[in-house]
C-alpha cells in the first residue's frame, strides 16, 4: 500500500498533455449520416407527440374560449412533456429491438460489442473508488469480492487500487487507513493499493477524481470510476477495458448499472420497476444517442489523457445553492469529453455491474434532491461554447425532469382555481394518453418478458411478474406525488439559498423510524390534506379521479415505515415478489448482504461468476 495525505500534486509527476481525438476520427464521427437521420426522426416523433398532446390539452380546456389560467395551466402542462414523449418514444424503439433482433445490443452498439473477448490486455487500469465517511466494513467486504473476481481473472496485475477519501471524520478515517492496509497485505502482490484523503474535499467527488488526475493521472491510459456501493465483476471491468483499447476514439463508456438485491421493499420494488424499464429505455435512447450517450459518474470507464484536459468543472459565480462547485458532475464531464472531440457511450448490457439503491423513502428523496440542487446548476452550464447540440438538448432534459414535477403540481392547484368546465372526452382520451405513455418502459419489457421463457424464469414466473409488476405500479403511483412535493418545495426553496449537503448515504435495510417519517414527510401529509379538502370543496365531481394522489400524499408516512421494513423485504424474498435475475440465478448473482438479512450471512458468490 503506498498511503498518501498530501494535498499538492506529487513533486517532478509530469503533467497529462492530451491532445483531441485525431482530426480523421472526429470527421468520421461527426459525418456518420445514419446517425444525423435517427436523431432528426426521434426529434421529429418526440415534437409531432408534443404537438399532438398539446393540441388535445387546449381542446379539453378551451371549449368556451380562452382564459388565463387555462393558458397557464396549458404551459404548465407543456413543462410536463420532455420527459414523457421521449421515454414513450425510446420504449417503443427498445421494444422493437428487442423484439425483431436477435442481439438487441450489438444493434444499437456494434462499436462496443464487436470487441474480442480474449483481446490481449496491455495497460494498466486505476480503480478510483470515491469514499466519504462510508461504512468501512461493507466496502471493504466489496472491494475483496471484485478485487477477488479479478484475481480469477488473470489479470489482476493490470489494474491498481486507489481508495480516494473525501471523509471528514477522525474515526472513519483511521477504519479507511486500516482497510487500506489489509487490502494490501492480501491482494497488494498482485493489485497495488494507495490509500489518499484530502484533507479539504474541494469540488465534492469531481474533485477528488481531479485530484487523482494532477497526482497520478499519467501513469493509466484508463480508470474505472467506482462508488463506494458499487460492484462489478471482474469480466465486466475487462470488458471495459479492451474496449477502449481497441476503439481509441471513445472517452467515457458507461455500464448500465442495476440494482443489488436487498432486503428493503422500497428498495426491491424500485430496483424490479428499474430492471424492467431500463431495457427498453436504455435500448432506445442508445439508438438515438449513440456518441453522446450518458455518464452516471459510476460503474464506468475513462480514457485519462483527455478527461484530464478536457473535463475540468468550471467553478459557478455565486454561492450555493447554484453557484459554486458543480454537484452533478457526470453529465457536464460527458458533454465536455463529447466536445473534445471522443465519444461517450453506454454499454446496453444487464451484465455484471451493480449498485445498491436507497432502501427507504426517506434516503431516496434525499438523493433525489441532491440531484435536483446539482441538474439545476445546468442553468448556467447551457452557454458552454461548443457543445454538440445533443449534448446541449441533454442538459436542458436534465433540468426538465425535475421542472416537471413542479409543473404538475403546479397544474393540479392551477386545475382547481379554473372555474370553466373541461371537455369529458377529449380529457379521457388525454388522460389514458399520459397514463399509457408514462409506464412505456416498463410495460414494453414486460411484454418482452412474457414473451421468452428464459426471461420469465430469471424474473421467477409468469405469476410472479405480473404480481410484482402490479405492486410497483401501485407503489410508483402512490409515491410519485411524495416525490414531486419534496422536489416542489425544494426548488421553490433554491432562490432563498436553500441547498443539500454532500453526506454519505443510508445503505442497510434497518426500518424507519415514526420520528424519522413525520419529519421527512409531514409537508406532503399537508399539501395532500390541503388538495383533498380544496378537491371537495371546489370541485368534487372530479375527487375520485385524483384519489391515488391524495392517498399518496396522505400516506406518506406509514408507506415509508411500511415499505422500510426488513421483516416484509424477506418475506417478499421468500415469496419471490419483485425478483431480479441477480436472486434467480445465484451463480451469476453477487455478494450478499448479510447485513439485511436477505441471504444467509457471510455468503460468498461464486468465483466462477465473478471471473
Amino acid at each position: 500500500m503506498k498511503p498518501s495525505n498530501q494535498d499538492n500534486p506529487v513533486p517532478g509527476m509530469p503533467r497529462t498533455d492530451a491532445p483531441a481525438a485525431p482530426v480523421a476520427t472526429r470527421l468520421a464521427l461527426s459525418a456518420a449520416p445514419s446517425m444525423h437521420l435517427r436523431r432528426a426522426g426521434f426529434a421529429a416523433l418526440v415534437l409531432s407527440t408534443s404537438a399532438a398532446l398539446l393540441w388535445l390539452m387546449a381542446l379539453t380546456l378551451f371549449e368556451q374560449g380562452l382564459d388565463p389560467i387555462g393558458v397557464v395551466m396549458l404551459a404548465l402542462f407543456a413543462l410536463t412533456l420532455p420527459w414523457t414523449t421521449i421515454g414513450f418514444w425510446n420504449a417503443v424503439i427498445g421494444f422493437m429491438v428487442m423484439t425483431f433482433s436477435r442481439d438487441p445490443a450489438r444493434m444499437v452498439a456494434p462499436d462496443l460489442c464487436d470487441v474480442p473477448d480474449d483481446l490481449p490486455i496491455d495497460t494498466t487500469t486505476a480503480l478510483l473508488v470515491c469514499i466519504r465517511n462510508e461504512d468501512t466494513r461493507r466496502l471493504q467486504r466489496n472491494l475483496e469480492w471484485m478485487l477477488q473476481g479479478l484475481l480469477a481473472t488473470g489479470h489482476a496485475g493490470a489494474f491498481h487500487l486507489y481508495l480516494l477519501s473525501d471523509s471528514n471524520e477522525p474515526g472513519i478515517a483511521e477504519a479507511e487507513a486500516a482497510t487500506a492496509e489489509v487490502l494490501s497485505a492480501r491482494f497488494g502482490a498482485s493489485v497495488p493499493v494507495t490509500y489518499r484523503r484530502r484533507t479539504q474535499s474541494t469540488g465534492f467527488k469531481a474533485g477528488n477524481i481531479r485530484d487523482f488526475c494532477e497526482r497520478w493521472g499519467s501513469r493509466y491510459p484508463f480508470a474505472i470510476v467506482l462508488d463506494a456501493d458499487s460492484l462489478m465483476t471482474g469480466q465486466s471491468m475487462l470488458r471495459l477495458v479492451r474496449i477502449m483499447q481497441a476503439r481509441p476514439h471513445l472517452g467515457i463508456v458507461q455500464t448500465l448499472v442495476t440494482g443489488l438485491p436487498s432486503a428493503s421493499p422500497f428498495a426491491r420494488v424500485f430496483q424490479f420497476g428499474m430492471r424492467l424499464g431500463m431495457r427498453s429505455y436504455t435500448l432506445g435512447s442508445a439508438s438515438w444517442q449513440g456518441d453522446c450517450g450518458p455518464y452516471w459518474g459510476h460503474n464506468a470507464i475513462l480514457r485519462v489523457a483527455p478527461f484530464t484536459e478536457h473535463c475540468h468543472l468550471p467553478v459557478l459565480p455565486g454561492g450555493p445553492p447554484l453557484g459554486g462547485h458543480v454537484l452533478s458532475h457526470d453529465q457536464v464531464e460527458a458533454v465536455l469529453m463529447r466536445r473534445a472531440g471522443y465519444e461517450v457511450r453506454v454499454l446496453p448490457v444487464e451484465d455484471g455491474s451493480w449498485e445498491e439503491n436507497p432502501p427507504t423513502l426517506p434516503e431516496f428523496i434525499r438523493r433525489d434532491l441532491r440531484w435536483c440542487q446539482g441538474n439545476m446548476q445546468y442553468l448556467r452550464l447551457l452557454g458552454l461554447r461548443g457543445l454538440r447540440p445533443v449534448s446541449r438538448i441533454q442538459l436542458v432534459l436534465a433540468i426538465a425532469m425535475y421542472f416537471g414535477s413542479l409543473a404538475w403540481l403546479g397544474l393540479m392547484f392551477a386545475g382547481l382555481l379554473r372555474q370553466l368546465p373541461l371537455r369529458a372526452d377529449t380529457g379521457l382520451v388525454l388522460f389514458i394518453a399520459i397514463l399509457a405513455m408514462t409506464f412505456a418502459p416498463k410495460l414494453a419489457t414486460l411484454f418482452n418478458v412474457l414473451a421468452r421463457r428464459r426471461l420469465r424464469t430469471a424474473f421467477g414466473g409468469t405469476v410472479r411478474v405480473l404480481c410484482s409488476a402490479f405492486i410497483e405500479v401501485l407503489l410508483t403511483t402512490l409515491l410519485a406525488p411524495v416525490s414531486a412535493v419534496a422536489i416542489s418545495i425544494f426548488l421553490l426553496g433554491l432562490p432563498f439559498g436553500r441547498c443539500v449537503g454532500w453526506t454519505s448515504q443510508q445503505r442497510d435495510a434497518e426500518g424507519v423510524r415514526l420520528s424519522v417519517a413525520l419529519r421527512c414527510l409531514w409537508p406532503q401529509a399537508l399539501v395532500g390534506i390541503a388538495l383533498a379538502g380544496a378537491t371537495l370543496w371546489i370541485a368534487p365531481g372530479a375527487f375520485w379521479f385524483g384519489m391515488p394522489i391524495y392517498l399518496g400524499l396522505l400516506l406518506a408516512v406509514p408507506l415509508a415505515m411500511v415499505s422500510a421494513s426488513p421483516a416484509l423485504g424477506r418475506a417478499m424474498a421468500r415469496a419471490g415478489l419483485c425478483r431480479t435475475p441477480d436472486e434467480t440465478w445465484p451463480a451469476a448473482a453477487v455478494v450478499a448482504d448479510a447485513s439485511a438479512g436477505l441471504f444467509a450471512p457471510g455468503a460468498k458468490p461464486s468465483l466462477a461468476a465473478n471471473g
